[in-house]
C-alpha cells in the first residue's frame, strides 16, 4: 500500500504519494487558494485519491481554512486525517520555543526532516512565501529561528505599491549594480538576500558557538546556494521527509 501526505502551504499545497521505504512515487501541486475556493475538491484531490493508498493521511499545514476543508472532504471519504501539531513529536524532536502554537508545521516537519537525515546541529534555510531560518541541534532539539521576507512575495509587493517597478525573474547576474530597472532590481535582491542570509548564519553560529550542516530548500535554493559563505545541501524534498518520518513513527 501506498502513503498519501500532504504539506499545506501558503502559496502551494504540495501532497505526495510515497511507498513505504520513503520513496516518492507522484508529487501533485495545486495553489492552495484553489483549495479555499474550490466547491468541489473531488475535482482537485481525485488524483490523488487511488485505491492503493491507505486510508490514514497527514498534513502540516499553515493555511487553517485549506486543511480544514480537505480534512472534512477526506472524513467524508472515509479517511482518517492527522496534522502534525495534533500529535505528540517528543520522542522525536524537543521543541524549545516560547509559544508553540505559533510555531508553522511546515518548520517543524523541516526540523525532524533535516535531523533524521543528518543526525547533527542543522540550519535549514526555506525560500518559501517568507524565508524562513531554522535551527536544530543535537541532540534532536529545535532551537527556533528567523523570519524574512520571502523573495518572490517582496518582488510581487514592490510591483504592486509602485508606479513603475517591474515584476521580474531573480537571476544569477554578477553585475553589482543594474544601468536598467531590472537589472538594478535584480541586483538589489539578489546582493541584499545574499548578505542577508550570510548575515544570519553567522550570527547564529556565533550565538551557539558551533557549527551547523546548511540546508537549503524552496524554490531559490539553486541560485542562493552559490553565494552562501558556508558549505550547503539542497535538500528539496526536506518537509515531505520530515512529514514521512513522522507518519512512519507516530501513525499506527
Amino acid at each position: 500500500m501506498k502513503i498519501l501526505i500532504g504539506d499545506i502551504g501558503n502559496t502551494i499545497t504540495k501532497l505526495c504519494i510515497v511507498d513505504e521505504k520513503s520513496k516518492i512515487i507522484n508529487v501533485y501541486n495545486i495553489e492552495t487558494n484553489k483549495i479555499i475556493k474550490e466547491k468541489k475538491l473531488m475535482k482537485l484531490l481525485k488524483p490523488v485519491l487511488r485505491e492503493d493508498i491507505k486510508k490514514k493521511i497527514l498534513f502540516s499545514s499553515v493555511v487553517p481554512k485549506a486543511y480544514k476543508k480537505i480534512n472534512q472532504f477526506l472524513k467524508i471519504k472515509k479517511y482518517q486525517v492527522y496534522e502534525i501539531k495534533k500529535l505528540s513529536l517528543k520522542d522525536l524532536i524537543k521543541i524549545n520555543i516560547d509559544k508553540y502554537n505559533q510555531l508553522g508545521s511546515d518548520r517543524i516537519a523541516n526540523a525532524i526532516g533535516a535531523y533524521s537525515l543528518y543526525k547533527k546541529n542543522c540550519l535549514i534555510i526555506d525560500f518559501g512565501t517568507a524565508t524562513t531560518f531554522d535551527i536544530v541541534r543535537n541532540p534532536g532539539v529545535y532551537e527556533g529561528g528567523v523570519i524574512t521576507p520571502g523573495i518572490k512575495l517582496s518582488i510581487l509587493n514592490l510591483n504592486r505599491f509602485t508606479a513603475s517597478l517591474p515584476i521580474f525573474n531573480l537571476k544569477v547576474n554578477l553585475k553589482t549594480y543594474g544601468k536598467n530597472t531590472k537589472d538594478a532590481l535584480n541586483a538589489g535582491f539578489l546582493w541584499g538576500y545574499q548578505g542577508l542570509i550570510n548575515n544570519i548564519i553567522k550570527k547564529i553560529k556565533t550565538s551557539f558557538n558551533c557549527s551547523f550542516k546548511i540546508i537549503l530548500t524552496g524554490g531559490y535554493s539553486k541560485i542562493f546556494s552559490k553565494f552562501i559563505n558556508n558549505k550547503s545541501t539542497i535538500e528539496p524534498n526536506i518537509t515531505i521527509k520530515g512529514i514521512m518520518h513522522i507518519y512512519k513513527n507516530l501513525i499506527k
